[in-house]
């Protein structure tokens, strides 16, 4: 369940509904198998292994939207309208055009829909109440505004927003690159990408080097600015801040023995990884937008 990437939604109203209350709304929009003549199918799943649409712990609660999409490889589909249009020609004395091929194609999608092989995914998503904000586990963000969307759907009404920032982004990770330092509990990681803002856009990426070195400097005195920028957050987690506000591979350092102990059973495993989860990640966030205003 641990989330790796966080794209951040600001709610514009105070969050006041029970997990109960929220399994009910969801639970009546679950994710159903793709019908024989559908290509793809989407609703809400347990977050987890567990019947609950919704898990929650005081509040902050977990849910995930799942899809189900149904694979018919391209490759597939062409031999099949080739051999249609060998059958053809040798019917009718001359080739298919490509009307006619695209009449194939359309056939041959609806013969081999049904039996065509179903992929399923979800993206799982955290609503801290108490700090107003809905976090979606993904690198897309169009898997994040299909989750947002259907959340929408259900409750019927939600307000969010991107995190707004007095200056931007790219402009603040640029400062505490230049200066060195990042701010309050918060130190430099050994990653950014760097680019320029004109015609060329050039772009010069550091992975696995000391930032505090003169050469990055000189880039940014050259007019080059952060585009991304990896972060250690209280010796506890590390992570990668974009430009757009979005973290990418947000890892527990210190996971393996936080977490570590088979006596649990699943239920009690759930609650000691969530609250692990939630008592590092919501602080961490909160000091991190208020670094930005």
């Amino acid at each position: 369940m641990w989330f790796k990437n966080l794209l951040i939604y600001q709610l514009q109203k105070p969050w006041t509904l029970t997990a109960g209350h929220l399994e009910e709304l969801l639970a009546k929009r679950p994710l159903l198998p793709c019908s024989a003549m559908s290509t793809s199918s989407a609703g809400w799943v347990p977050p987890i292994d567990d019947v609950q649409i919704v898990q929650g712990l005081q509040r902050h609660l977990l849910i995930a939207f799942g899809w189900e999409q149904k694979l018919l490889p391209s490759s597939v589909i062409r031999d099949a309208v080739r051999q249609r249009a060998i059958e053809f020609e040798r019917e009718k004395g001359f080739a298919p055009g490509r009307k006619q091929r695209r009449d194939f194609a359309e056939i041959v999608s609806a013969e081999l829909l049904p039996r065509a092989f179903p992929q399923r995914g979800l993206t799982r998503a955290w609503i801290d109440a108490a700090a107003g904000r809905l976090i979606v586990d993904s690198s897309s963000i169009g898997r994040a505004e299909a989750l947002v969307e259907a959340l929408r759907t259900a409750l019927g009404e939600l307000s969010v927003t991107l995190p707004q920032t007095e200056l931007s982004p790219a402009q603040k990770l640029t400062d505490w690159l230049s200066v060195r330092k990042a701010p309050g509990r918060f130190d430099l990681g050994e990653e950014c990408v760097l680019s320029g803002t004109g015609a060329a856009r050039a772009v010069i990426r550091y992975q696995r080097h000391n930032l505090d070195v003169v050469q990055i400097q000189r880039h940014l005195e050259e007019g080059l600015r952060a585009r991304s920028l990896a972060l250690f957050w209280n010796a506890q987690l590390s992570l990668i801040v974009n430009d757009k506000l979005e973290i990418k591979r947000l890892k527990f350092l210190d996971l393996d023995e936080a977490i570590d102990d088979p006596g649990l059973d699943p239920a009690r495993q759930f609650e000691s990884e969530f609250t692990l989860f939630t008592g590092q990640c919501s602080p961490m966030l909160d000091e991190l937008l208020a670094s930005f205003q």
